[in-house]
């Protein structure tokens, strides 16, 4: 099931009223068959898939527990490892190896062989599968305790509003808020509209406003001019966040009026200063399970510069190959990598630092800002070949011919323009209110009544748009 249809808007409203009527040792029960109807809607066999790895990866810390040997530990670890990364691979990856495999033949002088694997992605199996693992890992490392209630633990693993596309919570914030006893507070109702509101909005309004601009240039790579393209990557940039922040804020709304805090996943990330500091501020769930998972164990910062350099570029590799099984991906997360890597190494060289004040800041934001972006067209681009199009077309086109057109292919007029400067200058604001922390009272509420009455309004219109036109756009990082 998706956020943005109407099934969900029907699906939500039900588990809601009855999640506040029913008696708290029911309430269980409830979200964790709301959360298997979410997800089965989408495609019903998928849910054995989810049903495994929850059993697994739930046996397999108990049997950490319980073993008197580090090497039963380690073999009920590595139980969990096999069995939730070999279905990740399976599943994502196998297309992909067998694809590369075939080309490396061929390189070789040899026939190569034409393999095609077509296996159906799960929907979020990259985000419960690194949730499962955590789980494993925490209790391996002695960090918590293994859930003994299974029926808790299958619902941190499905909760339905970060279930397809996280944030992907920790053990140890996620599944105590599941097991506590809560109360109904109007606050958490008002905020959690707020922040479904503000989701809705990103996505329905700025996102999918977006994307047909982008779509319009990324088809036909090796058509556009330098303007088209430069565009239609800006544009991608602002489409990108509203699209998955969006998901984030409505994830996080939907937890809130049932009670239950969901971890920032954002934290405006093209305002950042460095590339470091973008990664600290963009997936943040992710970024920080990266951060304790891989490169921590790596060895982190802890042996020597040359190895921290190694590391960090290991965790942007995996991290892009994370994203999508193909070498874009890896490209992608490879420059980013070696952005962060480049900053590193001018730090620790005592490379000459700006004077800090806000003009320099600006400038540091707009340098990041290009980085990243220029690294989201290998991220959009369907191939590496067609980001080699991409890349060449950006140096051609910069004359009045290729300004108009851009204009032709990308459909520019006034009015285009104009709503999509308005709908950046309303992101603009809303992204000044931090809904997500909001107050514990209800204090505020009639001087913010009217913005949230534009954003009803907006996300209402734009929906019945969508709806009439019988399109309706699924978030891109379903396909992660």
């Amino acid at each position: 099931m998706n956020f943005n249809t109407l099934e969900f808007l029907v699906f939500f409203p039900v588990v809601l009223a009855l999640y506040w009527l029913l008696p708290h040792r029911f309430r269980r029960w409830l979200l964790l068959i709301a959360s298997y109807l979410f997800y089965l809607w989408w495609n019903p066999w998928t849910g054995f898939l989810l049903l495994g790895t929850t059993l697994v990866s739930w046996l397999s810390a108990r049997g950490i527990e319980r073993s008197n040997s580090a090497g039963g530990r380690k073999l009920w670890l590595a139980l969990a490892l096999v069995c939730c990364l070999g279905c990740l691979g399976v599943f994502k990856y196998a297309g992909f190896l067998t694809d590369t495999a075939g080309s490396v033949a061929r390189l070789l002088g040899g026939e190569g062989f034409d393999v095609t694997v077509d296996l159906v992605l799960p929907v979020g199996i990259s985000f419960y599968t690194f949730q499962t693992l955590s789980y494993v890992l925490d209790v391996y490392r002695g960090k918590i305790k293994t859930e003994q209630d299974l029926g808790y633990y299958a619902l941190f693993v499905s909760f339905f509003p970060q279930l397809v596309a996280g944030p992907i919570e920790r053990p140890d914030h996620l599944l105590p808020q599941l097991k506590v006893r809560h109360t109904f507070q109007a606050s958490d109702l008002y905020w959690g509209l707020c922040l479904l509101c503000r989701g809705y909005f990103k996505k329905l309004v700025v996102a999918d406003g977006l994307s047909a601009l982008v779509d319009s240039v990324y088809a036909v790579p090796g058509e556009a001019s330098g303007p088209a393209i430069a565009l239609a990557t800006v544009a991608f940039a602002v489409q990108i966040y509203c699209d998955f922040s969006g998901y984030s804020d409505i994830a996080q709304g939907a937890a809130r009026m049932l009670g239950i805090r969901l971890m920032d996943n954002f934290r405006r990330p093209y305002g950042a200063r460095s590339v470091r500091e973008f990664w600290r501020r963009w997936h943040i769930s992710l970024t920080s399970w990266f951060t304790d998972y891989l490169y921590k164990p790596l060895g982190g910062s802890r042996k020597g510069l040359a190895r921290q350099c190694v590391n960090i570029l290991i965790v942007f590799l995996v991290s892009g190959l994370w994203h999508g099984a193909d070498w874009t991906f890896v490209v992608w997360g490879g420059f980013l990598g070696l952005c962060q890597v480049a900053g590193l190494l001018w730090q620790r060289a005592g490379g000459p630092a700006l004077p800090d004040n806000r003009l320099t800041g600006l400038l540091r934001q707009g340098r990041t800002f290009l980085l990243v972006t220029f690294a989201w067209l290998f991220f959009r681009a369907g191939s590496l070949e067609e980001a080699g199009l991409l890349l060449r077309g950006l140096t051609s086109g910069w004359d009045s011919a290729g300004w108009q057109s851009a204009l032709s292919l990308m459909e520019l007029t006034a009015d285009t323009v104009l709503r999509a400067v308005l709908s950046v200058l309303c992101l603009f604001l809303l992204e000044r209110a931090d809904w997500s922390r909001g107050t514990d009272d209800t204090e505020g509420a009639v001087s913010a009544a009217q913005g949230i009455f534009f954003l009803v309004s907006t996300v209402t219109v734009a929906w019945l748009a969508l709806l009439a036109a019988n399109g309706e756009n699924a978030f891109i990082y379903f396909q992660f």
